[in-house]
């Protein structure tokens, strides 16, 4: 194979590489469940793609009974081990 065959295929791993980064770091985690899911029905591990994608196994389909729609809403008002919102305060000088 020639030099300029194997720059190619080189500068093709490095943009997969970098696609998979971006996939796994900057996607919305609906849209991170949703690529598990996929991949998962296509025949890969849905455990590995899960710890990969910062995501839990799920099925997908968007039921709620395996936690995953869970949202920050359902915890109970008054347990402050994890904060509902952040709020800032601002105190305007006058």
């Amino acid at each position: 194979m020639s030099a300029q065959i194997w720059q190619h295929i080189i500068v093709a791993v490095i943009v997969a590489a970098a696609a998979l980064h971006f996939c796994t770091k900057y996607l919305p985690a609906s849209w991170r469940r949703r690529i598990v899911h996929t991949l998962s029905r296509r025949g890969f591990d849905q455990a590995r793609l899960a710890r990969l994608f910062n995501t839990t196994s799920s099925c997908g389909d968007g039921c709620g009974n395996c936690g995953a729609n869970q949202s920050a809403t359902s915890a109970a008002p008054g347990d402050s081990s994890k904060p509902l919102k952040r709020v800032i305060k601002l105190h305007p000088q006058r």
